[in-house]
């Protein structure tokens, strides 16, 4: 084969066999391929797209051009995982994890970190001092068998063909594409070994997809893949038009993780993360238990108010050498040294809060990160203590802004303020949730 000939025959919309799409993925992998010629397939496939059978052809010869973890062998059952398309506030997996641990059901994840606006899990736990991300194949599996719990960055050895293609999607302007969207992600669920898995797709202002056709599209192209994979799957479609809880920053959203961890947290944070434990114990089940939605949220809620959820989540980070008196008491957290407070200068019902322009002003006080190479200010970030539809008078307390350089604040409260909209009358309150999506 030549690679040539299979870029050509993908920029005249002729669909590629599964051969000719792991021939060349092996040979860009190997390094037998240039660059440019890769980059000339990725644009071919963004302009053309790509059928089913291309897309899990795809992200198959991805995921099998690395190790490929069986996490049934590791766990002594069927494994069930979790993957957010990110989101402002989401620190979900912080107490979905453990509350799904602490229900029986054992969870080894592998999570990235943040870049732009978009926060990573591995940053928000290393606010907790100590906690190492950087796990060993062998020591990941170890506390997997020995704890039931494990979260920690994704190997290298996992899927090394998106990494390639990643990075060369971000300069080449294909990121957009739905089948290069849908295979990077699938190809790294499939390599880490989960026999069931639960997608949480964002769709808003603070998301990638920014309008629910497109959520929902790229959902089933992602559904259709694992079970095409021999995957069992569920795609929720969540709301990112505003924040997810109030918290947005690292140190501060593990604080609210723990918040909710202890049976408190704000409603719509401990509510999502009911909701995908829910569906995660449903693929656990097999269809022989934790079929009766009404009795799984009752086992959720008490493992969640009772402190068994929270006692997962030590024995996580103990595990991994952090310190768990952070854990226990979340005041010894990277704090910021600079903290004000932005009150609302009208009446009305709160209209609309810009995830996005809530997202960049936690970034301009320096909690994300432009290149991957660049740090983040734990201690940093935003609280925004009102949701679409609150009735607020003037003076109320609509947001907190931690910082740790005065002269960042200034910018940071201007887009909070470009975030935050009222109205004279009341409006209808954004959904969690906007859909759910079955595998099969």
């Amino acid at each position: 084969m030549r690679a040539v000939d299979l870029i050509a025959k993908k920029r005249d919309g002729l669909p590629l066999t599964a051969e000719e799409i792991n021939w060349f993925i092996d040979e860009y992998t190997a390094g037998n391929l240039p660059d440019y010629q890769a980059a000339a397939f990725l644009m071919a496939v963004c302009i053309r797209g790509m059928a089913r059978e291309e897309i899990v052809a795809l992200t198959l010869a991805m995921a099998n051009s690395g190790e490929i973890l069986n996490l049934s062998d590791i766990l002594g059952g069927y494994a069930v995982d979790k993957h957010s398309s990110g989101g402002v506030g989401d620190k979900t997996s912080l107490v979905v994890l453990p509350l799904v641990a602490s229900c029986g059901v054992p969870v080894a994840k592998m999570s990235g970190r943040g870049l732009g606006f978009s926060g990573g899990t591995l940053d928000k736990l290393e606010s907790i001092a100590g906690y190492d991300v950087n796990l060993t194949t062998e020591r990941f599996e170890a506390l997997a068998k020995q704890n039931g719990i494990v979260l920690s960055g994704q190997s290298a050895q996992l899927a090394p063909a998106d990494g390639k293609l990643y990075a060369l999607r971000d300069v080449t302007a294909t990121v957009p594409s739905l089948p290069l969207i849908a295979s990077s992600i699938m190809s790294k669920k499939i390599a880490a070994g989960a026999n069931g898995i639960v997608l949480d797709v964002k769709m808003g202002e603070g998301a990638f997809m920014t309008n629910l056709e497109d959520a929902r599209q790229l959902a089933r192209m992602m559904v259709d893949i694992g079970v095409d994979a021999g995957r069992d799957m569920i795609a929720v479609i969540s709301d990112m038009n505003q924040p997810l809880g109030e918290a947005v920053g690292n140190a501060l959203e593990v604080t609210e993780a723990i918040e909710t961890l202890n049976g408190h947290g704000p409603a719509d944070f401990r509510e999502h993360c009911l909701d995908i434990a829910g569906h995660m114990l449903r693929l656990a089940g097999q269809g022989e238990k934790w079929t009766d939605a009404k009795a799984v949220r009752e086992l959720l809620v008490s493992k969640l108010d009772g402190g068994e959820a929270l006692t997962k989540f030590r024995l996580l980070v103990e595990a991994q050498g952090g310190d768990v008196s952070m854990v226990d008491d979340p005041n010894k957290l990277p704090q910021p040294r600079f903290v004000e407070r932005v009150n609302a200068d009208q009446a009305g019902f709160v209209s609309r809060i810009s995830a996005l322009e809530v997202a960049i002003a936690a970034f301009e006080l320096g909690a994300g990160r432009e290149k991957k190479s660049d740090s983040i200010d734990p201690a940093v970030g935003v609280k925004v203590h009102v949701k679409v539809n609150d009735s607020i008078e003037p003076g109320t307390k609509v947001a907190t802004i931690y910082a740790n350089d005065a002269t960042k604040i200034a910018s940071s409260r201007d887009h909070i303020r470009k975030a935050i909209r009222f109205s004279d009358t009341a409006v209808e309150p954004l959904p969690l949730f906007y859909d759910v999506i079955y595998g099969n």
